[in-house]
């Protein structure tokens, strides 16, 4: 067995969402694989704090750090054209970026359902066709998108985060095959919850948790170093032959019976 299976040595990431939480998680665990890893966010503070933190922790990596809203078309041409500049193409993209915002159906603003699709969806969508000139430079590259087991059941997340995480699932199944002639594979995570910022406010209420936990075999929270496990394996060359794929990050959730 070639240990280089299991290593990402000198390959160029890119992760967005990468100021906290998953995407943070998703940035260590390239690191270390031994991949140079570039992160985009909103926030510029948070962004900082996490470089600081990542060169700490692994002085002989590369971290670079970009501000971007990838929900804005503009920010994203920007944020392609900074990776270009890098001048070596790009072996992997990270489609973790994504917001909520949770209502009943009848609730939400045009704007806001929108809104969410932008982030979640056509971000990605778009990240991905502005990187395949740069993902196509290299004989085999992986993307991952970081979908939601709201994409396959009703999890009380809201509709609209729903369809855009469900519709960014059938997004990799095109892609994958669409691009599999040109050596890109395309998979995606779905988590459950995940330990992070922004399901603490939820996860706070004794009564929400327990129920959380009834419906999750495993009988706890996940945490995002174990959602980044997931996404680095579909980036290695020892998941070579995977493409296509949605691997459910979720304690056993979607597979509950009675």
């Amino acid at each position: 067995m070639s240990p280089q299976r299991w290593r990402l040595d000198g390959q160029l990431a890119l992760v967005t969402g990468g100021s906290a939480g998953i995407g943070r998680a998703i940035a260590r665990e390239l690191l270390g694989f031994g991949a140079r890893v570039l992160i985009a966010a909103r926030d510029g503070n948070g962004l900082d704090a996490v470089r600081v933190e990542l060169e700490e922790e692994f002085p002989n990596g590369e971290v670079r750090t970009c501000v971007a809203d990838v929900s804005d078309d503009e920010q994203r041409r920007e944020l392609l054209d900074w990776v270009e500049d890098l001048g070596d193409g790009l072996n992997i993209l990270i489609n973790n970026a994504g917001g909520n915002l949770t209502k009943a159906a009848n609730d939400y603003s045009e704007d806001e359902w929108r809104g969410i699709f932008e982030v979640n969806l056509f971000s990605a969508f778009e990240l991905a066709r502005y990187a395949y000139p740069l993902l196509t430079k290299h004989a085999a590259s992986a993307i991952v998108n970081v979908g939601s087991v709201s994409g396959i059941t009703h999890v009380r997340s809201g509709a609209p985060y729903g369809m855009s995480k469900a519709a960014m699932h059938q997004m990799t199944r095109n892609l994958a095959v669409e691009w599999a002639e040109d050596g890109i594979r395309v998979n995606a995570v779905a988590p459950w919850y995940i330990r992070t910022r922004r399901t603490s406010g939820k996860l706070a209420d004794p009564d929400y948790l327990d129920d959380v936990l009834l419906r999750t075999p495993m009988g706890r929270i996940g945490e995002p170093e174990e959602v980044a496990a997931a996404v680095a394996f579909l980036c290695l060359p020892a998941s070579s032959y995977i493409t296509g794929e949605c691997i459910a990050v979720d304690g056993g959730f979607l597979r509950y019976g009675f």
